[in-house]
């Protein structure tokens, strides 16, 4: 089986998003699985980190490739990347899904289209993601 190297990473920087909602790795992994599964990617693992004396940083490893998100609670930023190799899962559903919940005033946003020769720099359309409970 051949497969293609075609893929799509998103990568974000937010800012004014709420300190206790940065600061709360465990939140953040359910949040971050979450966006992964309304993207359609599949979840091999998860790793998360809080920080001393705040920070958080969550690593999803997905079978088509990754989702990560670093903050920084006392600055009100957040940066996150997805990364997904194929056409079948689109990382902006898992972005948009992760600024939905993050509420931050500001997103600064760039898409990398990878794996077809030179790489192609594009700004993708955030939507906000519903919010689904």
């Amino acid at each position: 089986m051949e497969y293609s190297t075609f893929g799509r990473h998103v990568a974000v920087d937010t800012w004014g998003a709420d300190f206790d909602l940065l600061n709360n790795a465990e939140w953040l992994q359910a949040q971050m699985v979450e966006a992964a599964e309304v993207c359609g990617a599949t979840v091999l693992s998860v790793q998360s980190k809080q920080f001393e004396p705040q920070g958080a940083t969550v690593l999803v490893l997905l079978s088509e490739s990754h989702l990560s998100i670093h903050t920084y609670p006392e600055k009100g930023f957040a940066a996150l990347d997805c990364y997904t190799c194929g056409e079948t899962v689109d990382p902006e559903l898992a972005i948009e899904y992760l600024v939905s919940v993050l509420k931050p005033e500001k997103v600064y946003a760039k898409k990398l289209v990878r794996g077809i020769g030179d790489l192609k720099v594009e700004t993708p359309q955030m939507k906000p993601a519903e919010v689904v409970k």
